[in-house]
C-alpha cells in the first residue's frame, strides 16, 4: 500500500480504503488511547491505558497486536495524534512510530491535531476548545479556524477542555468540560478531512525552534578597568 497524496488531507474513510490495516495511537492526554482497524474485523478494536506514556502506549499497542494476531510488520500504515497536548506523551508516541518504521519501512504515517478533531465533532463555530500552551497561554481550535495560541487574558466567549488533558496554567473560570474519546469523535467524522500524512513522526508546535549560537568571548571575564586617579 502507498502513502496517499501529502497534499491532501485525507478522511477516516480514504484512509481505510488505501491502508486496510491501520493502527492509531493518541498520547495527548493522560489516558493512552490506541486503535487497530484490520480488513477481517467489521470494527476497529480499542486498548486504553492511564498509566504513564513509556508504558501505556507499548501496552496498549501489543494488546491490540495479539487480539489481532497481527505483527507490527503487518500495519499498513500508522496514525498519530501530533498534538496540542502532553508533550512527552506525544515524543514518546513519535519514537516509537519511528521505531517500528525500521520494522516496517512500507508503512505510511499520518498525523491528525487533537483540538481539532473535538472542534470538528462538535461543530460549534463559536466555541472554542482549549489546551493548556504553558507559560499562561492557551491552544485555541475554533471551527474553520486556524489553531491559535492566546494568553489567558484574552480568552474569550464559551471555552471547553477535553477531559484528562492536564494544565499547569490557572483554569479559566467558567470552563467546560467535553469528552475526548477517540473512537467515538472518529465515529462522528468519517468523511472529515483531518489527517495529513508526514514524514518524520514529532510532536507539534507553532513555531520552529530558534538557536543562538554560542561563542567563547560570552564567558569571557570581563577586561580589567583602568586605574582612576
Amino acid at each position: 500500500m502507498g502513502q496517499l497524496d501529502a497534499k491532501l488531507m485525507p478522511s477516516l474513510r480514504q484512509l481505510l480504503a488505501a491502508h486496510p490495516t491501520l493502527l492509531l495511537i493518541d498520547s495527548s492526554s493522560a489516558r493512552i488511547q490506541a486503535g487497530l482497524w484490520t480488513p477481517d474485523a467489521a470494527a476497529p478494536v480499542w486498548q486504553h491505558s492511564d498509566t504513564e506514556a513509556g508504558t501505556g502506549i507499548f501496552a496498549c499497542v501489543e494488546a491490540l497486536l495479539n487480539q489481532a494476531g497481527r505483527l507490527i510488520a503487518e500495519v499498513d500504515a500508522f496514525v498519530f495524534c501530533e498534538g496540542p497536548g502532553s508533550v512527552l506523551g506525544i515524543r514518546t508516541s513519535a519514537v516509537a512510530l519511528r521505531t517500528w518504521r525500521v520494522i516496517n519501512p512500507s508503512a505510511a504515517t499520518y498525523t491528525y491535531q487533537s483540538l481539532d478533531l473535538v472542534a470538528r465533532s462538535l461543530g460549534r463555530p463559536e466555541l472554542s476548545v482549549i489546551a493548556d500552551a504553558r507559560r499562561d497561554t492557551w491552544h485555541v481550535a475554533q471551527l474553520g479556524q486556524q489553531l491559535r495560541r492566546v494568553p489567558s487574558a484574552e480568552l474569550a466567549g464559551e471555552c471547553v477542555m477535553p477531559e484528562h488533558f492536564r494544565h499547569w496554567t490557572p483554569l479559566p473560570t467558567a470552563l467546560g468540560s467535553t469528552h475526548y474519546e477517540i473512537a467515538t469523535l472518529l465515529g462522528t467524522l468519517p468523511d472529515a478531512d483531518v489527517f495529513r500524512a508526514v514524514n518524520e513522526p514529532d510532536a507539534f508546535s507553532h513555531e520552529e525552534p530558534s538557536y543562538v549560537t554560542w561563542t567563547p568571548q560570552i564567558h569571557q571575564a570581563p577586561a580589567p578597568r583602568p586605574a582612576s586617579f
